[in-house]
């Protein structure tokens, strides 16, 4: 009776039962805020694991195997792997039971839910070989890290919420009322399905290569990659002008739509009555082709009698207006006694003088010999001082040798010495009737040892001092 009453006077004590409760729901508390850790006093099997991205976790994030929780995650912190590189580095404690791990093993962080909650999953091994405690999780064992739900919807930002808008918008005025027509279509898309066996039969066959063709595809898209970003600059452009399409999309377009089944018609009537019309476009612009050639080379020429013409053209009112006065002045000159003899004397001239001319004229129009030889005479007393100009000359010692130009001869020189050899071309040719396109005169290749008496062989072009090469050569 007495142990009895001892209990009763213990538990009839308001300060001894408010100090048990108070002590129990510490301990609880305790319990409770390191359950994430572990529970106390209790062994463990740890282990250090290494990803290249913790993706938001955190420690006491659980480990799980299976689905079934297996551990904790104990701290997380970043580590260097070399070359620049950083990993995160993640202390597991886990139950004994998970012990040994399988060296194979791989894991993957996972969300545990919608409000960004994560888990680190592990995939067990058929490796014999185990994890001892203390060893590191390589970081070739962590897996890509899946796409969260927080993640997709982060990619729907403004912009794109509004171009989805609109694009909804546009697939449901397009399908309005096109109800009718809808129904047509997946009517006539069993039909389809059924025609398109025999197709697809073909195309699945391993002949085909279908596969290659894919492999094909796969290539080609690493080969436009690249350029993404161009492509993506093509694609807001080509919003911009379907944008101005839409501007006129009705009533215009849709009339030209309408109507474009009419003029199908009368272009196929009337095609096969443009054929020969088109066939002889097509010989006349082959024709055409060498003049296009010549038209592109002489283009400059052609742009600068523009360029002088245009201000020619601007005075030629006031000339035209002189022409009148001028064409009566000759008339009343025509008319007057003696006119007549004085034109037929001039034309007797001009007879005598063509073949001259006809001689003269390419001289200086192809070889600028001409205007060389006045150019020459004139510098030939250019230079002087006060006292006067003098004449420019040049001295020098002829060869020597049987019939020498230095003296008189009997014959042209012709060596022995290599020097003593005559070069005389007395009828030079400068693209005269009759003669080679050349300017020949002051072009002629010099002939070491030999002697050279009238035209040197080949062609030696037309290229003179100012004037430019316009074909020839030897």
């Amino acid at each position: 009776m007495k142990g009895r009453s001892g209990i009763q006077g213990v538990a009839s004590s308001p300060v001894i039962v408010g100090g048990v409760t108070v002590l129990v729901i510490i301990v609880a508390v305790f319990l409770a805020y390191n359950a994430n850790n572990g529970l106390p006093f209790v062994s463990t099997y740890d282990l250090t694991a290494r990803v290249p991205n913790a993706n938001a976790l955190v420690k006491g994030n659980e480990v799980r195997i299976g689905g079934a929780r297996v551990g904790v995650v104990s701290e997380v912190k970043p580590v260097q792997l070399g070359e620049g590189r950083v990993a995160a580095e993640l202390n597991l404690r886990l139950d004994k039971n998970a012990e040994l791990l399988p060296v194979d093993s791989t894991m993957i962080i996972r969300p545990k839910s919608p409000l960004g909650l994560k888990y680190l999953q592990i995939i067990p091994g058929s490796s014999d070989e185990g994890f001892e405690a203390g060893d590191t999780i390589p970081v070739s064992a962590a897996r890509p890290e899946p796409v969260d739900i927080d993640q997709f919807f982060n990619m729907f930002d403004e912009k794109t919420r509004i171009g989805i808008k609109r694009g909804l918008a546009g697939f449901g005025n397009g399908l309005a009322g096109r109800g009718p027509q809808l129904n047509g279509a997946i009517g006539a898309l069993r039909d389809l399905t059924e025609s398109s066996q025999t197709v697809l039969s073909i195309i699945v066959d391993p002949s085909t290569d279908f596969d290659g063709f894919w492999r094909a595809l796969e290539d080609l898209s690493a080969t436009v990659a690249p350029v993404a970003e161009t492509q993506a600059s093509m694609f807001v452009a080509l919003d911009r002008t379907f944008g101005a399409f839409a501007r006129v999309s009705r009533p215009f377009i849709q009339e030209t739509i309408s109507k474009s089944p009419r003029t199908l018609d009368s272009v196929t009537a009337d095609l096969p009555a443009l054929r020969p019309f088109l066939n002889d476009s097509a010989r006349f612009f082959t024709a055409l082709r060498p003049g296009v050639r010549a038209l592109a080379e002489t283009s400059p020429t052609i742009n600068a009698a523009f360029r002088a013409g245009i201000p020619a053209l601007n005075a030629s009112p006031v000339f035209y207006a002189q022409l009148t006065p001028t064409a009566e002045a000759l008339l009343d000159f025509q008319n007057a006694p003696g006119v007549f003899n004085g034109l037929d004397l001039l034309i007797a001239t001009n007879n005598v003088l063509n073949p001259a001319i006809k001689f003269i004229e390419p001289a200086q129009t192809v070889c600028n010999y001409l205007s060389l030889a006045f150019l020459n005479v004139a510098s030939t007393s250019s230079e002087g001082n006060g006292l006067g100009n003098w004449v420019n000359a040049i001295g020098f010692e002829a060869p020597e040798g049987p019939n020498a130009e230095s003296m008189p001869s009997s014959a042209p020189a012709n060596g022995p010495d290599p020097a003593n050899h005559l070069h005389y071309n007395p009828y030079p040719n400068t693209a005269s009737p009759g003669q080679t396109k050349e300017c020949e005169a002051g072009n002629e290749r010099y002939k070491v040892g030999q002697t050279v008496i009238g035209n040197p062989p080949g062609n030696q072009g037309t290229k003179t001092s100012g004037q430019q090469s316009s074909g020839g050569g030897s």
